[in-house]
């Protein structure tokens, strides 16, 4: 296809996209729209440099295009009839990150697109940046059916970061299934990150360790097949192992047990000859398992590490410094390149308490400065490293480990600062990381978080966070939908945050079981309605506008979890404010009400049918079938039992605070004393 002069709308894009066209995630480096455009209907797609690679690229490209131009677009060989896409590989296959990969215009995964009325071609040097084209062409698609069509367009891109990976935690909290992390990970190539990080502190099977984690682990077979999946997708599957902390899962086994530096607990005792072969034998399972250049090997918050100078004797920073190096010997020794959180201001801060450590690391190691708040700054965490040489991928964190709803805006700025500072100090790339630490999470709520950390190791300008969901949302999702997604996204992320500064006592999803009787939060409850009333309506307003979305989509991946974590923030609200109104009535019907108080208070309280425990009954039975529904699409039931009981006890709470006030109000006759809600408060 003949190279066209193309009309100069738009280059760099950065911020916002050309007027009238596609927003593209994430932005291309460089980018000319021209006037013209390329109807989809008629079209064929070619690939110039077959391989199996760029052929399941083609397909992927076939089946998009298909489905928007209701008719269909087909993978053909030999002379084509019509207007085609051409898939044209330059260099070799290449589809996987090594283990020194860079980032640039020349890189492995750089790619161009060109378009015009009589056709277009994805050109690049490898299968990697053949699948990025065909990502981004899949975003440039306008319009539907008869009128959907391409825009003309000269595009050049590339990544500014070399690696752009996503950790799944399957330790802390629920087990996806194997097809829920094939989903991941199909979700993620599109956005066009290039590595997922397989986090296991013990499950994952292994040879020889029958009795650890039966229930709840990967078989090797599943993990092939994982790999193979991510392959096809670009996608490098990376261990991201344990090896001296976080171990509780094998040490509360009492076979195991004193292998740890404490019986049954979580940290390795290094001075164990039998602990030292556990992880020898481990790593070279990993090895074998795993074909990603790069391992990691954990080693993040030791939080018994200052008590080894009693229990083995020595300095604590040199039995770190030691242990360290001889796991990374192991890890090379398996031919892999060890990577490693390091606990800089974090953590169990062992950076920040033993600095002379950061002269002490190997050249060859890759630390992984790790910090999942906001700040303006995080030179302190990344500049260490860049001053003694030793290479480092940053790792912020989608903020829903202990929330009900994923803080988006906290996650976003956690993911441009540390991103920002982490590109100013040589970094690698990134690892977004997601941790599951509660275990209550329905992770698909965090999708457009792990959209946002793919999109931030690619593209060069600061992501936009006001533009974010509504640009995630109109690839996401069809035109009369996505308007109602992104303001969805918005109003529970508010909601989330509104509810963590109200009730300002840590984690929201702690505080959705917590007692809202006990004294202090129950003050705080009757000072804050006004801003409980404001969170109830962001969450309700986001309730609509997801069953809307529901409604005309029919989708049943990424939206059931946002509408669960809606009912959870309304039920939350509800939850707090029914407390402070109920502490109210209480106040105001004084020592010695008469019947007449009482029977209101009845019909306010604890009438079956409309009182307050009434609406909280409901609304709790309601929302714990939508989430028990939820968590089996996305995870096994492993550990499910545990979190449905939390929803009972909540129920039963609320049946014996019924039960109590019924008894008393029955029971109370004029002249007696009415005992406050803290008096009654013990025996709910």
């Amino acid at each position: 296809m003949r190279r066209t002069v193309f009309i100069l709308l738009v280059c760099f894009q950065g911020l916002t996209p050309a007027v009238g066209h596609q927003p593209l995630l994430p932005a291309p480096q460089q980018i000319e729209y021209g006037g013209g455009r390329l109807p989809l209907r008629g079209l064929s797609i070619q690939v110039a440099t077959p391989s199996p690679e760029d052929q399941f690229a083609a397909t992927e490209l076939s089946s998009f295009l298909s489905r928007r131009a209701g008719a269909t677009i087909p993978v053909v060989t030999g002379k084509p009839s019509g207007p085609v896409i051409t898939l044209t590989r330059t260099g070799a296959v290449d589809a996987l990150p090594g283990a020194d990969d860079h980032a640039g215009p020349d890189s492995r995964e750089a790619y161009e697109v060109r378009i015009d009325g009589r056709g277009a071609e994805i050109r690049a040097r490898s299968s990697a940046g053949l699948y990025y084209g065909v990502q981004t062409m899949r975003q440039l698609v306008e319009g539907e059916g008869s009128d959907a069509a391409l825009p003309e367009v000269a595009l050049h891109d590339w990544p500014a970061m070399a690696y752009r990976g996503f950790m799944m935690d399957t330790s802390h909290g629920p087990l996806p299934t194997e097809t829920e992390i094939e989903r991941q990970i199909d979700f993620l190539a599109r956005w066009k990150a290039n590595q997922y990080y397989f986090y296991s502190e013990a499950s994952i099977e292994l040879r020889g360790y029958d009795l650890v984690n039966p229930g709840a682990r990967y078989t090797q077979e599943q993990v092939r097949q994982i790999i193979a999946y991510a392959r096809a997708r670009h996608v490098a599957v990376v261990p991201t192992g344990e090896f001296y902390g976080h171990l509780h899962d094998v040490f509360r086994m009492e076979r195991y047990a004193d292998l740890s530096l404490l019986p049954h607990s979580g940290e390795i005792n290094p001075r164990n000859e039998r602990t030292q072969a556990l992880v020898a034998d481990w790593i070279q399972q990993f090895a074998a398992l795993f074909p990603s250049p790069w391992f990691h090997i954990g080693f993040d918050e030791p939080w018994e590490l200052e008590r080894t100078k009693d229990l083995l004797g020595g300095d604590p920073s040199s039995l770190y410094i030691e242990r360290l190096k001889q796991t990374v010997a192991l890890v090379e020794k398996a031919g892999k390149r060890p990577m490693f959180w390091a606990d800089v201001q974090s953590g169990a801060h062992i950076f920040q308490k033993y600095p002379d450590l950061f002269s002490q690391l190997p050249k060859s190691v890759i630390a992984v400065p790790w910090v999942y708040n906001p700040r303006p700054d995080y030179s302190d965490f990344v500049a260490p490293f860049a001053r003694e040489h030793i290479q480092q991928v940053v790792a912020p964190a989608i903020a829903c480990y202990g929330q009900i709803s994923p803080d988006f805006y906290y996650t976003f700025a956690n993911i441009d600062g540390l991103v920002r500072d982490g590109r100013k100090y040589g970094a690698l790339g990134v690892i977004n990381t997601g941790w599951t630490d509660s275990g209550q999470m329905l992770y698909r709520a965090s999708l457009p978080g792990m959209a946002y950390g793919a999109v931030a190791g690619w593209q060069t300008p600061p992501i936009s966070q006001g533009q974010f969901f509504s640009n995630y949302s109109t690839q996401m999702y069809p035109a009369l939908a996505a308007a109602d997604v992104a303001t969805a996204l918005d109003k529970l992320s508010a909601a989330e945050a509104s509810l963590a500064k109200t009730l300002g006592r840590g984690r929201t999803i702690q505080q959705i079981w917590a007692d809202p009787f006990a004294p202090e939060r129950l003050a705080h409850a009757e000072s804050s309605l006004a801003a409980l009333r404001e969170e109830r309506l962001l969450a309700e307003d986001a309730q609509e506008r997801v069953q809307r979305a529901l409604a005309s989509t029919g989708d049943t991946y990424s939206l059931p979890s946002l509408l669960v974590n809606a009912r959870m923030l309304d039920y939350a609200g509800m939850k707090y404010i029914y407390a402070g109104e109920i502490g109210g009535f209480f106040q105001n019907a004084g020592k010695n009400p008469n019947r007449t108080d009482i029977a209101f208070l009845s019909r306010q309280i604890v009438s079956w049918d409309h009182g307050r425990v009434a609406d909280l009954m409901d609304m709790l039975t309601t929302a714990r079938e939508m989430y028990r529904s939820a968590w089996r699409d996305e995870y096994t039931d492993y550990r499910l039992g545990v979190e449905l009981r939390r929803w009972d006890l909540e129920y039963e709470y609320w049946a014996r605070f019924q039960t109590r006030l019924e008894d008393l109000f029955r029971t109370f006759k004029e002249g007696d004393t009415l005992p406050t809600l803290e008096e009654l408060w013990p025996h709910f």
